[in-house]
């Protein structure tokens, strides 16, 4: 029994004609034909009498008939509770961000959605990539702003923007007085990383063409999960860093970042759900209210258009926009 043949039966009870109701159903009179004597095998119940002019219910007919217009009613509520349920700005909704975005995008992202949304209360969670893709998969977030492909295939990904990486170094670089920033020989040993960012690691070590950081120094060893942290270990002169665009925005010395020639390395960014989630009116709110937050020399020099470089998926040729 399927609700589509519920809804012939019901269509045969209000033409009381065969043709009329295939015409209304919009299929075939013997398609319908076939689908009403299928429902009747399979119930063991006449439920027209086709003798009759015009076609007439059976008595049990007309009380099956009467619970198929209750369950396509039902049907039709639970589409229409979906239907809401996508569209529905308010409630409580449980963001993730990648800690290496996180200090630079979400007080503008939440001044953002104030207005975009201003029903919904966010209970947001900064924290690493292997740890949101967990609490992605379990529930415990509903959804994550992160760098992407994850390469889960339990996660399904809208990007929003591509945030180019500038190298971040201390004065007595050789580069410190040139306008791009291209990997010298002596930098590989220099490069600070962080702790527990491993998909981040990973990026910026194929960026720099390493396959084994070894030790930066040999004086000490670090943890920490900063990016605020690792501008001031470059300051001190103890290495260099590959940091995001965005960590540079409120940056006053200017002189100590540089971008790259092209090809420029980039990070995909995206909000990234289970392949549950359901709201996705939602998911057009914020991604339209973070790519509105973005400063405009992101949004506006360059249009970022991916590119395997060295068979990596990290760097792009800048094009100007049209």
């Amino acid at each position: 029994m399927t609700i589509q043949q519920l809804k012939y039966i019901v269509a045969l009870d209000e033409e009381r004609h065969f043709a009329r109701a295939a015409e209304v159903c919009m299929v075939t009179q013997p398609g319908l034909t076939i689908q009403l004597k299928n429902l009747e095998e399979e119930i063991g119940i006449k439920i027209f009498d086709r003798n009759k002019v015009p076609l007439t219910p059976t008595v049990l007919g007309i009380e099956i008939i009467n619970r198929a217009k209750k369950i396509l009613r039902e049907a039709d509520d639970i589409r229409d509770f979906v239907i809401n349920e996508k569209n529905l700005l308010e409630g409580e909704l449980k963001l993730g961000v990648i800690s290496t975005l996180s200090p630079y995008l979400i007080p503008l992202f939440i001044k953002a959605m104030r207005e975009a949304a201003p029903k919904v209360h966010f209970i947001i969670k900064e924290a690493n990539t292997g740890q949101l893709m967990k609490d992605l998969e379990t529930g415990a977030l509903d959804v994550s702003i992160m760098a992407t492909p994850t390469g889960n295939p339990n996660l399904i990904e809208h990007p929003i923007f591509q945030e180019p990486f500038v190298a971040y170094l201390n004065a007595q670089h050789p580069m410190a007085n040139d306008s791009f920033y291209e990997i010298q020989p002596g930098d590989k040993t220099e490069l600070l990383l962080l702790q527990n960012e491993f998909c981040y690691n990973a990026q910026l070590l194929d960026i720099c063409g390493i396959k084994d950081p070894g030790k930066i120094k040999e004086q000490f060893t670090y943890d920490i999960s900063s990016i605020e942290t690792l501008k001031n270990l470059v300051r001190a002169q103890l290495g260099f860093a590959i940091i995001p665009e965005l960590s540079i925005l409120n940056e006053r010395e200017s002189h100590l970042f540089k971008p790259f020639k092209d090809p420029k390395p980039i990070r995909e960014i995206s909000l990234v759900v289970s392949d549950t989630f359901s709201k996705k009116l939602l998911l057009e709110k914020m991604n339209e209210a973070i790519w509105n937050c973005l400063p405009e020399t992101l949004k506006q020099n360059f249009a970022y258009r991916k590119i395997r470089w060295n068979d990596s998926p990290y760097f792009v040729k800048s094009v100007s926009k049209l």
